[in-house]
């Protein structure tokens, strides 16, 4: 069993655990009942230039512990200050140590919009992502078949949520346009092994049509690797550890920046 098929099975364990406290038709309810989205992370996406997905996360299977302070708040704030275009938000807790009400949190304090990153398993955790205050969800292909990703991007539309679909290769790309995704992610991290290559984003860049937004995610760890990614027409970076592991949050933004072309 890899550590993707873990983390699968654990979300799947949480999910249930938390329906025994709430119902799915208490929570889908209380998520219709609020205004319908308005696709926010989308159209953040859309603006000229790569934009940047900033993500507060406070450790990973990979790398252990990489923020033993974790100040999310004051973290979301400065990536907002920095010129943020989202926020990325982990709330899976035992692997990244992360939590619902740090989303929650967050989403209330800053004004751009946050993804809630976790491993969709079940519909239960898109219409909590919607009352977390979430703009949008990360749906991962490697986890899912056809049938469960059609049918999670068709609660999220409902929600008025956008949904970034990740994919890992070549297979998994074309399952993410047959059904439909806006956006979709290719992960430079192999989460079987965990190894990371920004090539796998070279290489699938050309399957993904105009139209799709494309997001390059893991590995970008200076403005070289920001510059290489603008030359393959990636309209957005997610940005994780490197900016987690800088003093100076800001500083090293403006630095990413730097290598748009």
């Amino acid at each position: 069993m890899t550590i993707l098929d873990e983390l699968a099975d654990y979300a799947r364990v949480r999910t249930a655990e938390a329906k025994k406290k709430r119902s799915l038709e208490e929570v889908k309810k209380a998520a219709l009942a609020l205004p319908k989205g308005d696709y926010r992370f989308e159209t953040a996406l859309k603006k000229p230039g790569i934009s940047f997905i900033c993500e507060c996360k406070k450790a990973s299977p990979s790398k252990g512990l990489i923020a033993p302070e974790f100040p999310y708040l004051e973290i979301a704030k400065a990536y907002e200050a920095a010129g943020a275009d989202c926020i990325s938000v982990l709330t899976e807790p035992r692997w990244f140590l992360g939590s619902e009400r740090y989303l929650q949190e967050i989403a209330e304090a800053v004004e751009i919009p946050c993804l809630r990153k976790d491993f969709t398993v079940d519909e239960y955790m898109i219409y909590e992502a919607k009352l977390l205050g979430a703009s949008a969800v990360l749906l991962i292909c490697s986890i899912l078949n056809e049938e469960e990703l059609r049918y999670y991007m068709a609660v999220c539309e409902e929600l008025g949520l956008s949904a970034l679909v990740e994919a890992h290769d070549a297979e998994e790309v074309l399952m993410a346009l047959r059904t439909g995704a806006r956006i979709i992610g290719v992960n430079n991290r192999n989460l079987k092994d965990f190894t990371v290559n920004t090539d796998n984003s070279k290489k699938l860049r050309e399957m993904i049509p105009p139209e799709v937004i494309f997001v390059s995610e893991s590995g970008v760890k200076g403005s070289e690797d920001v510059a290489a990614l603008c030359e393959i027409g990636a309209d957005a970076v997610l940005v994780g550890e490197t900016l987690m592991r800088a003093e100076d949050k800001t500083k090293m933004l403006a630095k990413l920046r730097g290598g748009q072309i």
